[in-house]
């Protein structure tokens, strides 16, 4: 790739979310400056020009930024589609997103990007405006244009949690095996225990509330009732902060959380869950706020699971999530 120059980065994040995102690299003290901005997307002008005689620079961008679902080295504006390409046309792949119907959409990539791959990626947000932009990619980074699976949540699902999930697999490239167990708090009314259910791993739902049907049908009257050959769901049917170890029984790899508590608590439950179930090597906690601005607590909720053990750390807000952030922790 020839040499390339640039002061200025973009990254395209959920309509709505510009706000947050410009605070979060404020706090990064990173020298960027905010530049321009449309829905769905911004640009940061840098103290120091990137140069790019080695495409080991674009590790630079590896900001810790959860608002943005793609954050690219800029090549400037285009008035064509055709024009854009020509600037990213040497990356290993190419791909291409869009605003349209108020979102921030990828359009669907046939190419699966392997870690070190540098991608290209043209962004259309006018009939005369086109951005093009360079990003390596890297392990916990969505491999999807604009960090958009474009995945559909099929009409049996009871909830959007299901989708918040499976966008976080696709995005951080999670794999769940059936040896796996997942405890997840605030289950009803089963989105996430469906999808955990359909993918063969077994789940244990901390809520009061009534599930769906179509969880149900996987239900188990104990933890002592564990059927063989097929995922199973075992329904503890109280308040997460009154279940037990008894309640858990053994073999728990991972918790879960979708919660309508404050980030605070949920995190609270999490470490002592894990107390009970010290074989939890993973984490995954949508966290609910009432303001996107809360994102500047990252840092104790990032301390919080640091404080647990876990060794791999990430926060990301979704394409799925509105007021949301998906906390990853693993150890």
């Amino acid at each position: 790739m020839n040499r390339i120059e640039s002061e200025f980065v973009f990254a395209l994040c959920n309509p709505g979310s510009e706000k947050a995102l410009k605070l979060e690299v404020e706090a990064l003290a990173s020298g960027w400056r905010p530049s321009y901005q449309r829905r769905g997307f911004a640009t940061f002008k840098s103290d120091a020009a990137f140069s790019l005689d080695s495409l080991d620079s674009l590790d630079s961008l590896d900001a810790p930024l959860a608002c943005a679902r793609r954050l690219c080295l800029s090549l400037g504006k285009s008035t064509t589609p055709q024009e854009a390409l020509q600037r990213v046309e040497a990356a290993s792949v190419i791909h291409h997103a869009r605003y349209f119907e108020r979102k921030m959409q990828g359009l669907p990539c046939a190419v699966r990007p392997k870690t070190g791959q540098i991608i290209g990626t043209v962004v259309e947000l006018g009939p005369a405006e086109f951005w093009a932009g360079l990003h390596r990619h890297a392990p916990f980074l969505s491999p999807d244009p604009a960090g958009d699976p474009g995945i559909e949540m099929p009409p049996t699902s009871p909830s959007r949690a299901w989708l918040k999930l499976e966008e976080a697999i696709r995005f951080f490239d999670l794999e769940f095996t059936p040896a796996d167990i997942v405890v997840e708090l605030g289950c009803a009314p089963g989105g996430v225990v469906l999808a955990l259910l359909q993918r063969g791993v077994s789940v244990i739902g901390v809520d009061p509330a009534k599930m769906a049907a179509v969880v149900t049908d996987s239900a188990i009257a104990s933890r002592q009732d564990v059927p063989a050959g097929r995922p199973w769901f075992y329904h503890c049917r109280k308040p997460a902060a009154l279940a037990s170890k008894r309640d858990l029984g053994h073999g728990v790899t991972w918790f879960m959380s979708d919660m309508n508590q404050a980030p605070d608590v949920v995190l609270k439950e999490c470490a002592r869950f894990r107390r009970m179930a010290p074989g939890i090597h993973g984490a995954l906690i949508t966290l609910k706020l009432t303001d996107l601005s809360q994102v500047a607590d990252r840092c104790r909720w990032v301390a919080a699971l640091t404080d647990m053990g876990f060794k791999t750390i990430r926060l990301q807000q979704l394409g799925a999530h509105h007021k949301e952030f998906a906390l990853l922790g693993m150890c």
